[in-house]
């Protein structure tokens, strides 16, 4: 059977995400979303109190952790894994203090006063690239040619920073950026992809790539955000081929009945006397599962 990524479902807490923004606000609106995603086969779920794109609003830590806590506090009755994405620090220890399952940053965790407490956690750590320093994401027109250096330098340098402050290799989870991360112009983000399997011999870390509905896909598909869905499940799906270990994404249905399918077209050996000839097994769709962290997966 073909080895299949991890699938962490987005939800967004917000009132302005480029995609669905306002729709999950609410509390009992984001927990309701929150368990759809895990019924449709998400490994955990991924929870946003606050929009990064260039034209967010700023939110306050306080407000972020105001969001959460209902939610979090849900998701952990049922046993789901979680989590946190936000770049603010008095958020990541709230989240820390919570005992979720990861910590996403899309500065890639800049702030070294924040090193013990990482250290002590138990979570994973998705260090993702940016070339923002700070805040939310801005229009940069860098040429693609740049970016692969930029991708390469920065992981050199804040996994270097990470360990030598204590904080476990095995804990860190690369996310290269996607978009508006890397670059106004579409084909940066193009070239990432391409390089995906690279960046994960380079560094042997496990990689995490988000696509689902960025703007960049609309240079080759047109049409709205809504629009966008078949072009991320083919990028999805490259990303997959390439060899990712997580999938961030919007629609997990859509991409674990794409990955059960690739999976059961790559299976070409069966075990003895477990499946005749023209059956397929295909692994079933992930529910809720047990956290494992002294394994370090899901």
């Amino acid at each position: 059977m073909t080895r299949q990524p991890h699938l962490l479902g987005i939800v967004n807490i917000t009132a302005d995400s480029f995609s669905d923004g306002g729709r999950f606000l609410d509390a009992r609106a984001a927990i309701a979303q929150a368990e759809r995603l895990l019924d449709h086969g998400a490994d955990a779920i991924d929870l946003g109190p606050a929009s990064s794109h260039p034209d967010a609003a700023p939110v306050s830590a306080n407000e972020e952790m105001r969001r959460l806590e209902p939610v979090i506090d849900a998701l952990q009755v049922r046993g789901a894994a979680i989590s946190v994405d936000s770049f603010l620090p008095e958020t990541q220890r709230f989240a820390i203090a919570r005992d979720v399952d990861y910590l996403n940053d899309i500065h890639g965790f800049p702030h070294a006063s924040l090193y013990p407490d990482l250290a002590r956690a138990h979570c994973q750590l998705i260090v993702m690239h940016a070339v923002q320093a700070q805040g939310i994401a801005t229009r940069e027109a860098l040429p693609a040619a740049e970016i692969w250096g930029r991708v390469l330098d920065f992981f050199e340098r804040r996994i270097g920073a990470l360990v030598r402050a204590g904080i476990a290799r095995e804990r860190l989870i690369l996310d290269p950026g996607m978009g508006f991360f890397l670059s106004s112009r579409p084909e940066a983000s193009f070239l990432v992809l391409r390089r995906l399997g690279e960046l994960r011999r380079t560094f042997d870390l496990p990689v995490l790539v988000s696509v689902s509905r960025k703007s960049f896909l609309r240079a080759v598909a047109g049409g709205s955000v809504t629009d966008l869905g078949p072009a991320t499940l083919a990028a999805e799906l490259h990303a997959a081929a390439s060899g990712v270990d997580y999938i961030r994404t919007h629609d997990v249905r859509a991409l674990r009945d794409a990955l059960n399918v690739r999976a059961a077209i790559n299976q070409t050996e069966t075990r003895k006397g477990e499946t005749a000839p023209g059956d397929i097994a295909v692994s079933s769709a992930s529910r809720t599962r047990p956290r494992e962290r002294d394994e370090g997966t899901l």
